[in-house]
């Protein structure tokens, strides 16, 4: 199939903007809780109508700080309550959000500010107003900065106490669907980033299709979500503008190292993650199974759910056998790995690489399916993804609700449809060739299938060619490698090259407990071990189980493991984790010179 698409489910609104929906909020929801806050390490509620007051107290305050229309606002931070309340009070004084990754250098940040032209900037912590004081002779426009931890959401409260309300109401109503609600910087795997303007009428299609779409995942109410993601990506944003469309409750965490305890005492019923964050649930549960003696059981039961998953894509469904041994293995493993994620939980979102067939089937398996879906910050997040009643496992699902997927003749993927980004800012010439005949041109290549489920198989530009003329998308058995527990990353490498090879960094966390077990000295690290032949072994084992998913021709004949890690810090990786390729090519030439050494 070569284009497929699905009518909306949601009709945008024909003016108005994302302000609206707390006001909506308020006004027919007035109690009920759309905020998780944490408040002297306990959860606390905030209801429609309280997190409209203080939304319109800050917005107050931004213009009172001479915000004006249009404005564009920097926001730095990680995800955390005050991100969501900013940037609802930025809109509010009808201004444009520009998020910066909390991550982001002194340099990305004068990049970002400067291009967009940012008249103030929030920032998180002293370290972040640092960063931004060190570049802030070079931007002539900043007027100002502001510190969350300083007590910056207080004082512009404070500051806007004269600010009436009808201006405030005039500055709510200021923008329209077709003006820019935000500019997200691409992660810019080369070159400098781009900022993607989005409009408030994108948001709007997007969440508004997702909610209808995903309906018993957004029960008000009933539902939950918990943010641990980025929100200055673009991903997180979807989750934060559904939440308080449909609305529910969306709590915030600035520190995934909690993520475990922060499951527990929020208790989400939905979860938003990237392919690492499940492949590590499953990781984490596997080894602890092995080392209390349990590892057969647990191998038992995953093969098991998987088995389980698979049979429910058939015609007849799992077998009477297959049904007693699931239900056996819920009371023993199942149930406790559910209670591990929250314990209220029957789905989760998955998106910014793929999630892998096996543990997709596998978290099926278990009674927390899994919806993976696909999209870029041009889309607006989601562009694509998998229906809550017809997931189908192994593609990214169908197009969003109201919008258009193509596939041109060289396989690459077309997206048409209101959610689309308007232009890049001042960028006319990027704008006009990712825009070009009115489709966006994502760069990625796919297949649709018969029912218009939508297939990632690579990226134009990181396909391959050896010398033997074979294309490589290395996409594929990258994913299947990484989903390894002890390897962190894997970068194919070959581009006119006799063979195809890999370069392996390994995950520092079952590093140690993998040395534990392989009676491996303390202390033992990547470099010490990367010629150990027990842990060659173990990687050759996961660059097996990739190569089964590709050819003999694709699939990699000779790896090197890394002493280092790829980092954001290096350039190695973009803040969403995806791989810089130029860039590890030129830092680790050398151990890609060591691979084709006869």
């Amino acid at each position: 199939m070569r284009e497929f698409s699905l009518p909306a489910l949601y009709e945008v609104p024909t003016d108005g903007n994302l302000t609206d929906l707390i006001r909506r909020n308020a006004s027919q929801h007035p109690d009920v809780a759309v905020m998780g806050r944490k408040d002297g390490g306990v959860w606390t509620d905030v209801t429609a109508k309280e997190f409209l007051a203080e939304v319109r107290g800050v917005a107050k305050g931004l213009i009172a700080a001479g915000v004006g229309v249009g404005d564009r606002v920097a926001l730095l931070s990680r995800t955390r309550y005050e991100w969501v309340l900013l940037d609802f009070a930025i809109w509010s004084a009808g201004a444009v959000t520009v998020p910066v990754y909390e991550t982001s250098s002194p340099e990305q940040i004068q990049w970002i500010l400067g291009d967009s032209g940012a008249s103030l900037a929030l920032v998180e912590s002293a370290a972040h107003e640092a960063a931004v004081e060190s570049v802030r002779a070079n931007l002539p426009e900043l007027r100002g900065v502001r510190q969350i931890e300083a007590g910056a959401v207080a004082r512009l409260t404070a500051e806007g106490a004269d600010v009436s309300d009808e201006l405030l109401d005039e500055r709510m109503s200021a923008a329209h669907a077709d003006d820019p609600a935000t500019i997200v910087y691409t992660s810019g795997t080369t070159g400098r980033p781009k900022g993607c303007v989005l409009t408030h009428r994108a948001f709007f299609a997007e969440c508004g299709n997702v909610v209808e779409r995903l309906g018993p995942l957004f029960r008000t109410g009933e539902s939950s979500v918990l943010l641990f993601l980025p929100a200055a990506h673009v991903f997180g944003r979807l989750i934060e503008v559904a939440s308080v469309m449909a609305p529910i409750r969306l709590g915030c965490l600035p520190d995934i190292k909690t993520l475990t305890d922060e499951l527990a005492s929020f208790r989400p019923t939905l979860i938003l993650g990237v392919p690492r964050v499940f492949e590590k649930v499953y990781n984490s549960a596997r080894a602890k199974a092995q080392a209390d003696g349990k590892g057969k059981i647990f191998d038992k039961a995953a093969h098991t759910a998987i088995a389980y998953s698979r049979a429910l894509a058939t015609p007849q469904g799992p077998s009477f056998g297959l049904r007693l041994k699931h239900r056996i293995f819920d009371k023993l493993v199942y149930a406790k790995l559910r209670a591990v994620l929250g314990g209220r939980g029957e789905y989760a979102i998955s998106g910014g690489a793929p999630l892998g067939e096996r543990l997709g089937h596998f978290f099926r398996g278990i009674g927390f399916t899994v919806l993976e879906g696909y999209g870029l910050t041009e889309s607006c997040a989601a562009t694509a993804f998998n229906p809550w009643d017809r997931p189908k496992i192994g593609t990214v699902g169908q197009p969003l609700p109201g919008s258009v997927v193509r596939i041109a003749d060289d396989g690459e993927v077309l997206l048409h449809g209101e959610h689309i980004f308007s232009r890049y800012w001042n960028n006319e010439a990027a704008t006009a060739e990712a825009l070009a005949d009115g489709w966006f041109h994502t760069g990625d290549i796919g297949t649709l299938d018969e029912d218009g489920y939508l297939a990632i198989t690579g990226r134009k530009k990181e396909i391959l060619v050896t010398a033997g003329g074979k294309n490589v998308a290395p996409a594929v058995i990258e994913d299947r490698i990484r989903a390894h527990a002890l390897v962190a990353e894997c970068m194919v490498v070959g581009d006119g090259r006799p063979f195809v090879g890999a370069l392996v960094t390994l995950d520092e966390e079952f590093l140690g407990r993998w040395a534990a077990e392989h009676g491996k000295p303390s202390g033992a690290t990547a470099a010490t071990l990367r010629e150990d032949a027990d842990l060659l072994a173990e990687v050759q084992r996961a660059i097996d189980d990739g190569n089964a998913a590709v050819s003999k021709a694709e699939s990699v004949r000779k790896f090197r493991v890394l002493s280092a890690q790829f980092t954001e810090e290096a350039g190695h990786i973009t803040p969403s984790l995806k791989l810089k390729r130029n860039v590890v090519a030129k830092d680790f030439a050398d151990e890609i010179e060591a691979i084709y050494r006869a």
